[in-house]
């Protein structure tokens, strides 16, 4: 369409809206990053014992712990990102926005950015904080910066599913509500162990095909074993799985929205 601005200025023109939104509001940044951290404190505290069963996969139970507050900080990024996109809806900004020949794809990614840049600064913090307390990256600085930016991908996909229910519920209250749900499924995951070290067959089996195993093994062996595309491979899948299905659902609940009003 002439003069319609190209889909990468769209996202940057929206996202600049939603970051600066964002970070205004201290109270939706400091808990995202700190409750992570909280637990890693009192897992790495209450578990480090693990580490001396044989076959352990490391002797330090932090080096096993830390992604899982990338995962965490991504999870509770993305409760920010759409509840701001559900209020946005509420106030109808989202719906005029939508009129405009501005891409749905861009309107989505671009609205949820303002919680996708908490979960990017969450990660700087956690690497560091990791680093301080003395996690060692056998991949080296190419496995950390990977490891970076497979958690900024992991906090976009989460990113796509509180876009969904923003557009799907239009309402801050019914998306917060979603998401104690979704955290059930990190400690149905590898979260704490190894799937070969929980003794439930039923919990072990549930671990092994839960999708947030996959995304924590993944980036968990950057830090461990090292460059292993069976577990790379996966976690880079889910991910993107993830995008694919929650913004496709999410920019149809927003066409369909459009159609109704």
């Amino acid at each position: 369409m002439p003069g319609e601005p190209h889909l990468a200025r769209q996202i940057a023109l929206i996202a600049g809206r939603s970051v600066s939104r964002t970070f205004r509001q201290p109270e939706l940044i400091i808990p995202v990053i700190l409750f992570p951290l909280i637990l890693l404190a009192v897992n790495a505290a209450g578990l480090s014992s693990v580490t001396q069963l044989p076959g352990f996969p490391t002797d330090r139970y932090i080096n096993f712990a830390i992604v899982v507050c990338f995962i965490q900080g991504a999870l509770f990024a993305s409760i920010t990102a759409g509840t701001e996109l559900a209020s946005d809806i509420q106030k109808g900004f989202l719906d005029r926005l939508a009129l405009t020949p501005a891409r749905r794809w861009a309107v989505l990614v671009g609205a949820t950015f303002g919680g996708t840049s908490v979960a990017i600064v969450g990660t700087v913090i956690y690497l560091a904080i990791g680093l301080i307390f003395g996690v060692t990256i056998s991949t080296g600085i190419p496995g950390a910066v990977l490891l970076v930016a497979l958690s900024i991908y992991v906090a976009l996909a989460f990113a796509g599913i509180g876009s969904w229910l923003a557009v799907r519920t239009g309402s801050p209250a019914a998306v917060q509500g979603m998401f104690p749900l979704i955290f059930v499924l990190f400690f149905l995951s590898t979260m704490n162990l190894p799937a070969e070290f929980i003794e439930k067959d039923w919990f072990r089996t549930i671990a092994q095909i839960n999708p947030i195993s996959f995304l924590i093994d993944g980036m968990r062996s950057l830090i461990i074993t090292g460059w292993d595309l069976g577990e790379l491979l996966p976690c880079i899948g889910v991910a993107t799985a993830m995008i694919v299905l929650f913004y496709g659902l999410a920019a149809r609940a927003m066409r369909q929205r459009v159609q109704r009003t």
